[in-house]
């Protein structure tokens, strides 16, 4: 007869090691009097559950206690949140959720939050929140992964993610990995891996034969700004203009060189806040272009930010009115989110735009 299973074990065993490391780091963590106890395991069990999802007893100075249920998971990124949400959800009696893992990262740890999921790492990294009894723990560990093995994306840096980036904001209809890779002008396998690295991160969609379905344009544009910040995007030099920016704007009509108006100048065009005090602007011929224009170079006091891009995709898209030549809406916000001064304030302003007239710009 084959022996059965302890369903609720009382010795966590070597299987939970880990799990029991995350709970004696929380229990350094706790203020005096409170206490945690791993139990058996929870008593509605479903899909979700792993060899490691136990009952963790909480316990206040004065005795007030409540159970979570405690989990460790190797490896958790925000998709993988989104998942468990939904797997938890249909419990008809769910224990509060404690996750714990060997690092999660900042966009993780937002996923978590956003779904009311309590969590910690073994890198520090802990948010606790329970109502009964009332407890609240929030400690910054580390920001990135200790002992970090390669993989093949962990960002959104380099050109050649931001020509796919860049594609999969403009572009409303969905793709597969070849067309995707023919409009960004990269090989197919690195398309794939950069859509593996956004699904992860719950900022694209795809189906279990790994067709693309959805893309949360905002969501990854702020990814995407966040992980290439505008002092990223090429060489940069700044300039004073003397005679004022109207007529630098003036003189741009005649310009043959290409060059791309970006930032607070080009938002103007369609969310406009207050008068622009500084030009950013892409171009190929930094210094020719300057010497045309009587620009001079100043360390302060600067309104003119001429850059030489990193790659070309900084032009797809542009626009021209009036005889100036704008960067695409999508470059302008990512821009602005990470420009000095009120440049995010801006950002956010060009964000509301674009989510209300969505149509307008993404074709």
């Amino acid at each position: 007869m084959p022996t059965r299973r302890n369903t609720h074990p009382e010795n966590p065993g070597d299987e939970t090691e880990p799990l029991q490391q995350g709970i004696d780091q929380l229990r350094q963590r706790l203020p005096g009097g409170w206490s945690l106890k791993l139990t058996g395991r929870p008593l509605y069990p479903d899909s979700a559950a792993q060899a490691t999802d136990r009952l963790l007893k909480v316990s206040s100075p004065d005795q007030i206690s409540t159970q979570l249920r405690a989990e460790f998971r190797a490896r958790v990124d925000p998709r993988t949140v989104l998942l468990l949400a939904h797997k938890l959800r249909p419990l008809s009696r769910p224990e509060p959720y404690l996750l714990v893992a060997p690092y999660l990262s900042a966009s993780t740890q937002r996923a978590l939050r956003s779904e009311g999921m309590n969590y910690l790492d073994l890198s520090g990294n802990i948010w606790i929140s329970l109502t009964h009894p009332g407890l609240y723990l929030e400690v910054a560990g580390a920001t990135e992964e200790p002992d970090r093995k390669e993989r093949p994306a962990r960002s959104l840096k380099g050109a050649k993610a931001g020509r796919v980036i860049r594609a999969l904001l403009d572009q409303k209809a969905i793709s597969g990995v070849r067309a995707l890779a023919t409009k960004a002008s990269v090989d197919p396998g690195y398309v794939s891996r950069i859509l593996t690295f956004l699904s992860g991160e719950a900022l694209v969609e795809r189906s279990e034969r790994g067709e693309l379905l959805k893309v949360d344009w905002e969501a990854l544009l702020r990814r995407w700004a966040a992980d290439v910040p505008i002092e990223k995007r090429g060489d940069q030099a700044s300039y004073l203009e003397p005679r004022g920016l109207p007529g630098m704007m003036a003189r741009l009509k005649s310009e043959s060189s290409r060059y791309a108006v970006t930032a607070s100048m080009a938002a103007v065009q369609w969310a406009p806040i207050a008068p622009p005090r500084l030009l950013v602007m892409y171009t190929d011929q930094r210094e020719s272009l300057a010497e045309r224009h009587g620009l001079r170079t100043a360390a302060t006091g600067a309104n003119v930010l001429l850059i030489r891009p990193v790659d070309d995709f900084v032009y797809e898209g542009i626009s021209q009115r009036e005889g100036i030549r704008y960067a695409a809406v999508t470059q302008v916000a990512a821009d602005l989110l990470t420009s000095p001064g009120r440049g995010p304030a801006e950002g956010e302003e060009l964000l509301a735009w674009m989510r209300a007239h969505e149509e307008d710009w993404r074709g």
